[in-house]
């Protein structure tokens, strides 16, 4: 019994000082002190820190501190991302998107893209409502769902996401409009999305 507690009370102050650690690195970047802040967060990025592998990653794709590197920025977001750090879903979304550094697939971006927006990534459920809007990806042509995650969107601030709800909502019926609303209304992030409308595209 003892040793489990002190084992809990060594991961309790080894993850204090990732944190610690996390912190000064991500003071050093905002203060655009690359290379402490690449010196802080290396180690904590290869111990499987999600908030610190999507910095590095980040450092990679802008060339923030190391050489540019897209693939090492991929590499990077894609180890965030499958911990479920959202933000880093989004990036290797919009890679696969562009096709930055992999071969374009809106499949996959469809994929990267779902998992942050169902965490409540604002710009993932953006994207993702103009996947549906304009049927990319393997997306269903669908208004309703674009509108609700534009809904969505634009109550987390996404300025973007106000604009093309109010656009795809002159193309829609008030039952499609309704639907939208109450869709919107009815899900909270940690929830999957629909994936389809009862009304329609």
């Amino acid at each position: 019994m003892m040793a489990l507690v002190a084992a809990a009370v060594i991961a309790l102050a080894l993850q204090g000082r990732a944190i610690a650690g996390f912190a000064e690195g991500a003071t050093a970047y905002n203060n655009r002190n690359y290379s402490l802040a690449y010196k802080e967060i290396l180690p904590l990025a290869r111990a499987g820190n999600a908030d610190a592998e999507h910095l590095m990653g980040l450092m990679y794709y802008m060339g923030r501190g190391v050489q540019q590197d897209y693939k090492q920025a991929l590499m990077w977001h894609r180890r965030a991302a499958t911990r479920g750090k959202a933000d880093a879903q989004y990036v290797v979304g919009a890679m696969y998107y562009t096709g930055n550094a992999v071969i374009q697939d809106h499949k996959q971006a469809v994929t990267w893209f779902r998992r942050a927006a169902e965490q409540g990534h604002p710009d993932a459920q953006q994207v993702l409502g103009l996947m549906y809007r304009y049927h990319i990806g393997g997306m269903p042509q669908d208004n309703v769902i674009a509108y609700m995650l534009w809904n969505l969107a634009a109550a987390a601030g996404n300025a973007n996401a106000a604009e093309q709800r109010t656009a795809v909502a002159k193309k829609m019926t008030p039952e499609q409009i309704e639907e939208g609303q109450a869709l919107s209304a009815a899900w909270r992030p940690g929830k999957p999305l629909p994936r389809t409308s009862r009304t329609g595209g």
